[in-house]
């Protein structure tokens, strides 16, 4: 894993540099100095944070069949149309 230092406006002048480089490892990104931003990888993003549920089984909301949800039912009226 190779970790990478930016300044902001490195940062800036070359995004996708950045982006080819966080595919080796983390890209830190300076402020003034002083690392402000770490920029991964979506794969070692959901490493770090644990999320290993796929976009499909985030969307099929598991335990959605335990929400109680109760709607009023829509009254439509319809009124005169001005033209003039």
């Amino acid at each position: 894993m190779t970790i990478t230092t930016l300044s902001s406006r490195e940062f800036n002048q070359d995004t996708s540099g950045a982006k080819k480089a966080a595919k080796s490892g983390p890209v830190i990104i300076t402020d003034r100095g002083k690392p402000a931003h770490v920029l991964l990888s979506i794969e070692e993003y959901q490493k770090l944070s644990g999320l290993t549920l796929s976009i499909v089984e985030m969307l099929a909301m598991p335990g959605a069949a335990d929400i109680e949800l109760t709607t009023e039912r829509a009254v439509i009226t319809p009124r005169e149309t001005d033209l003039s």
